[in-house]
């Protein structure tokens, strides 16, 4: 699949300003690679963050006990980690961001001022701005009941094949997850969206 398919920009207004290298990247190849791009960012920062390794969190984030960050990690101002949280293979958390107690993100961008409610799991995923995911909500990011694990997306109508076996979401601003719901691998939201509790997004 051609990188021409699928704008972020149009889902996730603040993509371009905050990763502007990343401009015509499908969300599939920048989860893929979140590692080496957040590695890169992390030597680019300002003196507002503690940097140790590979973990970067602004002077300003809180975080509780018992959390466990697996870098790269990028933790940006003013945001909030519950405990017993486990960030791991490459997190961005924009400003404002949290993810509360319990929760697990692996590899995936979190943009500004959204919310974790506590017991989420995000996979491999874009999350777009004032995104709020209730308790137990979880954004899965392999196809694990499939023989075939090849993960497809449907937009603008056609299911496309994006010729990999972790990829989640990307979730456009403003998206309410309800309590419980999942969202299964390939799942793309367009802003505003609302899923409701308990509810099952299974687009392919």
């Amino acid at each position: 699949m051609s990188d021409s398919h699928i704008n972020i920009g149009q889902y996730i207004r603040q993509f371009p300003i905050l990763f502007p290298g990343l401009q015509g990247e499908s969300p599939w190849a920048i989860t893929a690679d979140l590692q080496d791009i957040l590695t890169k960012q992390i030597k680019s920062l300002s003196s507002d963050y503690i940097i140790n390794g590979e973990i970067a969190i602004h002077k300003t984030a809180r975080i509780e006990e018992h959390v466990i960050l697996k870098g790269p990690i990028i933790i940006s101002q003013g945001c909030f980690i519950g405990a017993h949280a486990y960030l791991r293979n490459g997190v961005f958390l924009g400003d404002q961001g949290m993810i509360g107690p319990g929760c697990e993100v692996k590899a995936s961008i979190i943009m500004p001022q959204s919310a974790l409610a506590h017991f989420n799991f995000v996979g491999d995923t874009i999350l777009g701005s004032m995104v709020n995911m209730e308790a137990g909500s979880v954004i899965a990011n392999h196809l694990n009941e499939r023989e075939d694990k090849t993960i497809y997306v449907l937009i603008n109508g056609e299911k496309i094949s994006i010729q990999a076996t972790k990829f989640g979401a990307l979730v456009g601003d403003k998206t309410k997850i309800g309590a419980n719901a999942v969202l299964s691998p390939g799942t793309i939201l367009a802003p505003n969206t609302a899923v409701p509790r308990l509810g099952l997004v299974e687009q392919c």
